[in-house]
């Protein structure tokens, strides 16, 4: 039969202890970074991948509008000009 020191019994348990402590000091650490990471990204402002999709093809609808209306401004001109010189 073992006989159980009393010293090493202590020791052990304070280890055990210890163990636990720094587990709930490591959840809780990671728990307060997500926390604090979700705070600051909260403020900005992030648009979803289909709405900058959207947004981007309307921007290239509106520059082919845009050359569409130059070239047209151009004719309307030219044809003034023309009826200027006629």
């Amino acid at each position: 039969m073992q006989s159980e020191n009393p010293i090493i019994a202590d020791i052990s348990k304070l280890i055990n202890s210890a163990a636990g402590t720094l587990a709930g000091m490591g959840r809780e650490a990671g728990s307060n970074v997500r926390e604090r990471a979700r705070e600051a990204l909260g403020g900005l402002d992030f648009v979803s991948r289909e709405e900058f999709d959207a947004v981007k093809a309307m921007a290239a609808t509106a520059r082919e509008e845009a050359e569409a209306l130059k070239a047209r401004v151009a004719a309307l001109e030219a044809a003034a000009g023309q009826a200027k010189a006629g």
